[in-house]
Order: structure tokens, then C-alpha cells, then sequence
């Protein structure tokens, strides 16, 4: 039975040699095991899967570092699009998203496809740890006062923004909607913003943009699966009491 972690600061033990955090996956399971050859905790910022060429592979390593008690994910866009497909929710669907169900469906990867959903449906859609804030979309304020709500039910204001970003009401030349960065301004001074979703950065770097009011965001997605490759960044234990 699949044991999962708490996200809500009582993981101080589990985070005594600090953190890894993980940008997007898009099922590139090569990168994602060096990704958690580490004994840091593991927070990975969401999109496990589509794209890449093996998402129920990394969906069963994913679990399995939450078994042992070595990381959580963050639900992404991605994530939750699979979780309501698994429910039997209308959705418009896409070939990635095609491709990653009929994975799951294979013989082989029954066990992933069994554990799944219960795992998708208890993903946060946010996480506060002092002064930290890791979301897969973009942060609001409003974030630092009030719990993620279901991941994978009624789209609220806040779960949109985790989930989709800062949207304006245009479509870029590639179909997807155009998407703003205004929200790195409302960082309260003093904290930084964990995100993935928007590949910002041209260096293959994960990139850090401050913001007026002092805080800063630093995006973590570099491009895994889908032409580009995983980044990830290694923090220190700020969380851990000393004894």
C-alpha cells in the first residue's frame, strides 16, 4: 500500500540534507533517475508525463521515491489532465496525452495505472515552506494565506493560476495561450518562487527573474522531453531544527 508523504512541513527529518528541486519531467525517465540519485528530499515542480518517451516510467519512479520517503511531486497541468482522462472526465484530448494512456495500459505497467489516481488526486497544488513557495504555474499572493484545493476538481481562481499561469485572453502563433509574467511583481520581498510550466530560460540554465516588491521567481523547466533537458537545483536545509 502506497504510504503518502505529508506536504505540509512535517518532513523535517526526511529534509536534513536539504532539497532537490526538479523542473519538468515530460516523461524523460533517463534524466529523471539522476534527477533522484540523491539524498536530498525531492520536490519535483510538476508535468511528470507527455512529451517524452517513457511517462509511466517515470510515474513508477516517481512513486517509488515517494514510497521510500524521498520526495513529493506537485500536480502540473499535464498531471491533472491525466488524473480526470483516468476518471472518465470529458476533456479534449491530445496525442501526448494519447500516448501516455496507452502506456499506462500496457500489461506491464498495470501496477503504475493501479496506484495512480488516489497519488494524483492528493498532489498539492502549491507548498509554502517559509519564505519558499513551490508551484508549478505561477503565484499568487493569496497562496501564503490559503490551503491548494483538490487538484483534480472544480478549476478555482488559485488553481488555475498553480496550474495554467499568468493567461491573458490571446492565443499565441502556436496555439497556446500567451502567457505573462506581471505575477513575479507581487512576490513579497524576502521569498522566492519555485516554478516550472513556462520554459523562460535561453541558456539551459534554470533562470531567475526578481520582481518589484522584492521577491523573486526562478523558473525551473528547461525544455525535459520535449528537445531541451532536466534541471534541477540543489537547496540547503534551512527547514531542519538543530538539535
Amino acid at each position: 500500500m502506497l504510504e503518502l508523504l505529508p506536504h505540509d512541513g512535517n518532513v523535517k527529518d526526511a529534509m536534513r540534507n536539504g532539497l532537490r528541486i526538479v523542473g519538468d519531467v515530460h516523461g524523460d525517465l533517463d534524466a529523471f533517475r539522476h534527477a533522484v540519485a540523491t539524498d536530498r528530499f525531492v520536490i519535483q515542480l510538476g508535468d511528470l508525463v507527455d512529451y517524452g518517451p517513457d511517462s509511466a516510467g517515470v510515474l513508477r519512479l516517481m512513486l517509488q521515491v515517494m514510497h521510500e520517503k524521498r520526495g513529493l511531486f506537485l500536480i502540473g497541468n499535464h498531471d491533472r489532465k491525466l488524473g480526470r482522462a483516468l476518471m472518465g472526465k470529458r476533456l479534449r484530448s491530445t496525442p501526448h496525452l494519447e500516448d501516455t494512456l496507452a502506456q499506462l495500459y500496457r500489461p506491464e505497467n498495470t501496477d503504475v495505472l493501479h496506484a495512480l489516481l488516489p497519488v494524483l488526486e492528493n498532489a498539492p497544488a502549491w507548498m509554502v515552506m517559509g519564505q519558499t513557495v513551490f508551484v508549478h504555474g505561477a503565484f499568487d499572493p493569496r497562496m501564503l494565506m490559503e490551503p491548494p484545493p483538490p487538484p483534480l476538481g472544480r478549476v478555482t481562481y488559485l488553481l488555475s493560476r498553480a496550474l495554467f499561469g499568468e493567461t491573458t485572453n490571446r492565443m499565441q502563433p502556436d496555439g497556446y495561450p500567451e502567457r505573462t509574467l506581471n505575477w513575479v511583481n507581487t512576490i513579497p520581498a524576502g521569498y522566492t518562487i519555485y516554478c516550472g510550466h513556462d520554459q523562460r530560460s535561453t541558456n539551459g540554465c534554470p533562470l531567475a527573474i526578481p520582481g518589484r516588491s522584492g521577491g523573486q521567481a526562478i523558473f525551473v523547466d528547461t525544455g525535459a522531453g520535449k528537445g531541451g533537458h532536466l534541471a534541477w537545483l540543489d537547496l540547503p536545509p534551512p527547514f531542519v531544527e538543530k538539535a
